[in-house]
């Protein structure tokens, strides 16, 4: 993936579309690996990209993401 990007998020069926605007590498907790008791020590940053959708920018890890095909 790269900026300017259409994406939506894998876990949402009919996720709406957004738009890669920026790359930042950020701590993301996942209790699935790593347990309810947060200890930031442990996290790893991961690489997160920011999204476009509508007016909200967000952060969101890549390997959440998926990107659309525009040849379809």
């Amino acid at each position: 993936m790269k900026i300017g990007d259409l994406v939506k998020l894998k876990a949402v069926k009919d996720s709406r579309p957004g738009l890669i605007v920026e790359f930042v590498e950020k701590k993301c907790w996942r209790t699935d690996d790593l347990g309810n008791k947060i200890d930031w020590n442990k996290a790893e940053p991961e690489p997160h990209a920011v999204v476009l959708f509508r007016s909200d920018r967000l952060a969101i890890p890549m390997v959440d993401l998926e990107a659309i095909d525009e040849g379809r």
